[in-house]
Parts: C-alpha cells; sequence; structure tokens
C-alpha cells in the first residue's frame, strides 16, 4: 500500500509537469511570433559552432533576476556571473553520423526554435523543438531566482546562484553547486547532488524517486528535517535530534455505511539539527538520503 501510493504521487507529477512544459514551451512559441517589439531589445546571433545566443537586457539590472526555462527533451546548465545581462545559448544535439548508407551527405539540422521574453526582470525560456534534443546554456546575475523544467534525456545544472530555486527534472539529475538560498529539488530517475554557500531562513524540499540525494548544508545550519526513505538508508554528519512521533493518525471510517474502519500511521521521521528551524523535506524510494555538514571530514 505505502508502495503504490508513493509510486502514483510521482506518477502525478510526472504528468503536471509534462502539461506544464508543453504548455509553456507553446506560450514561448507564441510569443516569438507575437512580439517583434521586446525581440528588438535582445541581441541575436550564432555561436561559432551552429547555436542560437540571445543576450537580454535586464529591466532593472539593479534588482534580483528571475528566469524560467523548459524543455521537452534536453539539458539546461545555468551559471552565474558578474555581469548585468541574461545570456541563453541553445545547441541541438546532434547524434547523428555525417553520411547515409548511400553515400549522400546528411545535412545537420542545428536550428533550435529559441525563444525567450522579459518583462520586468523576468526571463521565460523555451524552444518549439519537442522531437529533437536542445541544451540550454544560461549566464545569468548572481542575484537569480530559478525555474527549470525538462522531461526527457537531460540534467540540469545550476553553480554560483544566489536566490529561490525551484527545479524539476523527470529523466534526468540535478546538480546544484555552491548556491545560496533556498531549493525545491526533485528528480523522478535521477540523483540530486547539492552544496549550499548560504541557506535562507525559508522552507526547503528534496525528493527522488530512483537516486541518492545528497546535500551539503552551512555547519551552522539550523532547521527542522523530516525525512522518508523507503529503500534506503539516511545518513547525516550533523547531530539530528530524532522527536519521538507526535503525527496525528489518518481514520478512516465508513462502517455506517457497510464500509470498513482503517487507521494508517504516517511514517516520515521528524527530527531537529541547530535546535531548529524552517522545515527541509527529504523524500526518496529507491536511494540514500545524505545530509552533510560543510568541512565534515569524511
Amino acid at each position: 500500500m505505502e508502495t503504490s501510493g508513493f509510486s502514483k504521487t510521482m506518477n502525478n507529477s510526472r504528468q503536471q509537469s509534462k502539461i506544464r512544459i508543453a504548455g509553456f514551451t507553446a506560450a514561448l512559441a507564441a510569443f516569438a511570433l507575437s512580439a517583434p517589439a521586446a525581440r528588438s531589445q535582445a541581441q541575436i546571433q550564432s555561436t561559432a559552432d551552429g547555436g542560437d545566443r540571445i543576450t537580454i537586457n535586464l529591466t532593472d539590472p539593479s534588482r534580483p533576476a528571475l528566469v524560467k526555462a523548459g524543455l521537452i527533451t534536453g539539458s539546461i546548465t545555468v551559471k552565474a556571473y558578474d555581469g548585468k545581462d541574461v545570456i541563453v545559448e541553445a545547441h541541438v544535439r546532434n547524434r547523428e553520423s555525417s553520411r547515409t548508407e548511400g553515400g549522400m551527405h546528411r545535412i545537420p539540422m542545428t536550428a533550435t526554435g529559441l525563444s525567450a521574453e522579459e518583462e520586468n526582470n523576468e526571463v521565460r525560456i523555451g524552444t518549439d523543438s519537442t522531437q529533437r534534443t536542445v541544451d540550454l546554456t544560461i549566464t545569468v546575475p548572481t542575484r537569480t531566482s530559478l525555474v527549470l523544467h525538462t522531461i526527457n534525456d537531460g540534467n540540469i545544472s545550476v553553480t554560483g546562484v544566489e536566490g529561490d530555486l525551484d527545479i524539476n527534472d523527470t529523466n534526468g539529475s540535478v546538480s546544484l553547486t555552491n548556491i545560496s538560498g533556498s531549493a525545491i529539488a526533485h528528480a523522478l530517475n535521477g540523483r540530486i547532488l547539492a552544496t549550499f554557500l548560504r541557506v535562507d531562513q525559508k522552507p526547503m524540499a528534496f525528493s527522488s524517486l530512483n537516486g541518492n540525494i545528497d546535500v551539503t548544508f552551512p555547519a551552522d545550519l539550523k532547521a527542522n528535517v523530516s525525512l522518508r526513505s523507503d529503500n534506503g538508508d539516511v545518513l547525516s554528519d550533523f547531530d539530528v535530534q530524532v522527536q519521538p512521533s507526535a503525527v496525528q493518525p489518518v481514520v478512516e471510517d465508513s462502517r455506517k455505511d457497510g464500509g470498513k474502519y482503517r487507521v494508517k500511521i504516517d511514517k516520515t521521521v521528524h527530527g531537529t539539527i541547530g535546535g531548529g528551524g524552517p522545515e527541509i523535506q527529504f523524500s526518496n524510494f529507491n536511494g540514500n538520503i545524505y545530509i552533510r555538514k560543510a568541512g565534515a571530514a569524511h
């Protein structure tokens, strides 16, 4: 019963991701056709290897940015830098050989269908390529929040960003390196690897169905943690004070209508780190959970 419920939740998450990203991509394609005035504010060029590159000016570079990017198939890589613009590069991942068996030359289909829009420091990025794999590389100012989603054949990687991160990868891994702020990260069929330099006083969540969750926090972390791993272990460098179960059981009583009486107790373990603070949720099915303290010897 536990396993089927967890799998149903993950399957629902996957379907919602498909619907959300497909709609997001279609909206970006419509924008590319209907808003030439906004496009004129960007610098558009081709890269040396046949990809597409767009440089987008923020409305107010003195304020943090919000970047949203969604793909059906492909990887998303985000890197922070000291500049003020958002720079987007897109490349078709071409795995085909240069010739066919008949000796004819195959013409590479390198068009990415990249589109982007900016409004009040919010940048939305996507492609209208649904069958070919397109990889995005996005360079952003350090103070940038991110909403990144991809479904097939790609990983999500973020380095050096300060902000709120919402990351969802259905069939790939998530890597968050030297980030600051808060994160909600989900990898259905891959691992999550994250390293925080600083955390904000906000709730966070990390979940996977088939992969390890490995997160390193600053040594002064203060948090309430909820832990669940159906087929794996939970390990930590921190002194986690596990709390006695105080969760009220779920009671279903339909005996008045000839049904059943059922009691269910949640198997999530709750605890505190550093005396407690904002809640951080860790949920896994087939994999371990590692909660690491920065600087701890292993």
